[in-house]
């Protein structure tokens, strides 16, 4: 099986005794966990589908949606960097993902492509059964809350009506746009913006019940410590949006500071679960894929 697909290997994917009819779009793709999630629901519920990886170069999904279409295809995830692309290149967008400001699930059906957005419930549930806790009693700081899965994340958390919000990012005017909109979404919570630099971002971590990480940093080994080690406190629930590699460096801080800490790899299968839904409606896939990821 390859690695992944490109558009040019796309019509030969779709052909076959099981041909591809599902898929995750990104760049790079190739470390997707997404069809070891998706390809032992499909086979367990007897869907005769393959799910495959399919790397596109940005500004070429609208490009990929249509090939799709032509090929029969049912839908498809959305991952980095093609989440806000993915929005424009729909021909209807649920109100969730309007909300959630990016696309990251999408469904062909009848000629039309449907965008959703699995992230923010997918992670409601993945807090739920990471760490026994619901996301709206939590005081919660978000690491780099200006990118898709940030956005999305914090806005969830928005939407529980928590008490206190903390929103960091590199670019601060990210995070106060992104606040801007929270406060309208739910008034009675306290929401901060602070950038990485700023000394207070110590006391807010220390202080928070759940810690999330949502940046990039972590993926390769080369990268640098999202926030100081001291920034951490045992009484912290930590999650680190990243799943290859298991334990960033990240999580191994958290670890070493006494914390509960759980990797994205529960946000994957719970996001993913509620996608296959949006495909295949009244299935009941959640069971099969944790198997699949050994939880």
């Amino acid at each position: 099986m390859h690695a992944f697909h490109t558009l040019k290997t796309l019509p030969q994917a779709a052909t076959g005794i099981k041909p591809a009819r599902l898929a995750v779009l990104g760049q790079p793709v190739s470390h997707s966990a997404s069809p070891q999630l998706h390809q032992p629901a499909l086979d367990a519920l007897g869907i005769i589908a393959t799910y495959i990886r399919l790397e596109i170069e940005t500004g070429k999904l609208r490009e990929a949606f249509a090939m799709m279409v032509e090929l029969g295809f049912i839908g498809c995830n959305v991952t980095v960097p093609h989440k806000f692309e993915a929005m424009d290149s729909c021909t209807e967008v649920s109100a969730q993902a309007r909300l959630l400001g990016a696309v990251n699930t999408v469904r062909f059906m009848d000629g039309a492509i449907i965008g959703y957005n699995t992230d923010g419930p997918g992670f409601r549930a993945a807090i739920s059964d990471s760490f026994g806790l619901v996301l709206g009693k939590l005081k919660t700081v978000i690491l780099g809350a200006g990118g898709g899965a940030g956005q999305a994340i914090a806005t969830q958390c928005a939407l529980e009506k928590p008490e206190n919000l903390t929103l960091v990012n590199r670019d601060l005017s990210k995070a106060e746009s992104l606040a801007e909109r929270l406060r309208l979404v739910s008034p009675s919570t306290e929401i901060r913006t602070l950038g990485f630099m700023n000394p207070s971002l110590r006391d807010e971590c220390q202080a928070a019940d759940l810690i999330i990480q949502t940046t990039s940093l972590g993926l390769k080994p080369t990268d640098g410590q999202v926030i100081p080690d001291d920034y951490l406190s045992l009484n912290s629930r930590v999650y680190d949006t990243i799943y290859q590699p298991p334990e960033t460096s990240f999580l191994a801080a958290a670890k070493r500071a006494g914390c509960v800490t759980d990797n994205g790899l529960s946000l994957l299968i719970h996001q993913g679960a509620i996608a296959f839904q949006h495909w295949f409606p009244g299935t009941e896939p959640l069971s099969h894929m944790k198997k699949a990821m050994n939880r």
